[in-house]
């Protein structure tokens, strides 16, 4: 297990063809030599053990070349030696989405998050915050985010802040651009009145 820990770690995240991430670091070799017993029969279980654990991230996940997504992150390890291997962050990460010109058109926050390898599944878990281009704030504790088939979705509490209401329901599902999306058991709707909160603010003053 290789432990690092630096300010701004930029590394290229790339898909294999089975669909994992293999990350790639320039120039960097890392040996472990353990020497207590203890140590070595610590390591006699490596599919518990992070095979890589990143401090202090900003990485890139690139297809063809081209940036779909950035994340910035404290912590993250990978656990590749698992029959499902995930990428696990235990303290949250912002995932940043990127358009064909590259151009980000969504991100999300979250105070945790895995990635399964295998799935090219992100699962995203406590105070989820999504935001699209058009500035809709989608809020919930748990998110997936299927990159392979470019759907988001979730089957927990969602509530959806625009410029004109307020949405909430249970259960999601959106195109991986968090616009065209829809509640699928909506609770309540509540209309903003724009005129009437900037003449509130404006006696306010």
């Amino acid at each position: 297990m290789f432990r690092l820990k630096h300010k701004h770690i930029n590394i290229r995240l790339f898909k294999t063809t089975a669909g994992s991430i293999t990350i790639l670091l320039a120039a960097a070799f890392f040996s472990c030599k353990p020497n207590k017993a203890e140590e070595i029969k610590e390591l006699t279980n490596k599919e518990e053990l992070p095979s890589l654990i990143l401090k202090d991230l900003t990485s890139i996940v690139s297809d063809s070349g081209r940036v779909k997504y950035r994340f910035i992150t404290p912590e993250m390890a990978q656990y590749d030696q698992r029959s499902e291997p995930i990428v696990d962050f235990p303290n949250g990460l912002h995932l940043y989405v990127y358009n064909v010109n590259e151009e980000i058109e969504a991100q999300v926050r979250c105070n945790y998050a895995i990635y399964h390898q295998n799935e090219e599944l992100w699962e995203l878990r406590k105070d989820v915050e999504a935001v699209n281009t058009n500035g809709d704030v989608i809020n919930t504790e748990l998110m997936f985010w299927d990159t392979r088939n470019k759907k988001v979705y979730s089957d927990q509490f969602i509530k959806i802040s625009t410029d004109s209401e307020i949405i909430t329901g249970r259960g999601f599902e959106s195109d991986d651009r968090l616009e065209n999306y829809k509640i699928l058991n909506i609770s309540g709707i509540l209309h903003i009145d724009e005129d009437a909160l900037e003449s509130g603010s404006s006696s306010g003053n």
